[in-house]
């Protein structure tokens, strides 16, 4: 991709504008030192020095999209407590249903010395009653004639119930959207006809329904992969399909076509929270700007290998995204 061609697509990020349903939740995070263990069990005893909170899940995708500088509604459910109320207050553009049965989704992490010591997530997983989806469904409609695209983020928590996706897919589709969505493994919902869906490693295999395997370096001569993502595109019959494969980088599958890998330009790994949300959201978007498939590929490899090298769930920007292309061109 030439630098005329990166600099058009990102300047068409600014007018953008999309939507993201799914899983909203709150990423919570307690930073420390470690300096001994503790004399009640063999435990490392964390000091905590400071303490910081993200939009997590469906609306790290949204705080991806508006780091880009896009513009994003998320459309969720939250709890009728405080975490609610913050991530409210920290989404500039929600349609969020508020369901008093259960408490916002909070992942709460504490790193010491650039480690993840521990998670424990706060959170009671069931689908959203019919009147709340009825809500949800009512929002997204109104929501649609506004946005280019539509990006399902699915964790699991009960947001997406396959229904409910059925409908959106539908309403979606018959509007000409852009459609993309984030699977989960421990979830599997059927997505059928979207522009783009990006699962990992893990999640393609388990969707394919194949045992997952070591992963090869020669990601084109790995044939179990391979495998799977043929066995995808006739499941699921996406125009593109996206396997995120961590430090092997992230294969491009599209029906009559070769695969095409594009190589990992991570330097350092210091977290991969929200990975994944950064790959959706910049895939999305640069689809949305008019990129094609692989530039598309491309600069979501970028953005996810910027973010790896952060601490918590990161954002990335279109500035950082230039260098990191321009940096590994001509490699």
């Amino acid at each position: 991709m030439s630098p005329t061609r990166l600099t058009t697509i990102l300047h068409r990020f600014a007018g953008q504008h999309i939507l993201v349903v799914g899983d909203v939740m709150l990423d919570h995070f307690l930073w420390g030192k470690v300096n001994r263990i503790s004399p009640e069990a063999p435990v490392p005893v964390v000091e905590i020095q400071r303490e910081s909170s993200f939009p997590g899940g469906a609306a790290n995708v949204a705080r991806n999209l508006h780091a880009l500088g896009s513009r994003a509604t998320v459309l969720g459910c939250i709890g009728a407590d405080a975490a609610g109320q913050q991530l409210c207050a920290e989404l500039p553009d929600h349609n969020l249903v508020v369901d008093s049965t259960r408490p916002t989704t909070v992942k709460t992490r504490i790193v010491a010395h650039h480690q993840q010591i521990v998670r424990f997530d706060k959170e009671q997983i069931q689908p959203l009653t019919p009147a709340l989806q009825r809500q949800l469904l009512k929002n997204f409609q109104a929501q649609l004639p506004r946005v280019a695209a539509v990006i399902f983020e699915d964790y699991g928590k009960g947001v997406l119930t396959q229904p409910l996706l059925n409908e959106m897919q539908r309403r979606a589709r018959r509007a000409g959207k852009i459609t993309t969505a984030d699977p989960n493994s421990r979830h599997l919902l059927r997505y059928t006809g979207l522009t783009g869906i990006t699962p990992n490693r893990a999640e393609a295999f388990a969707a394919a329904g194949l045992t997952n395997t070591p992963a090869l370096d020669d990601v084109l001569a790995d044939d179990p992969l391979l495998r799977c993502g043929e066995r995808l595109l006739q499941r699921w019959k996406p125009e593109n399909l996206l396997i995120t494969l961590g430090e092997h980088g992230m294969c491009l599958f599209r029906r009559g076509q070769k695969p095409h890998h594009i190589p990992t330009v991570a330097q350092e790994v210091f977290d991969v929270s929200g990975a994944g949300d950064t790959a959706i959201a910049t895939l999305t978007l640069a689809l949305a700007a008019g990129a094609n498939a692989v530039e598309a590929a491309e600069i979501a490899n970028h953005a996810a290998g910027i973010v790896v090298g952060k601490l918590g769930t990161a954002t990335c920007s279109p500035a950082e995204l230039a260098q990191s292309v321009r940096r590994h061109r001509h490699r």
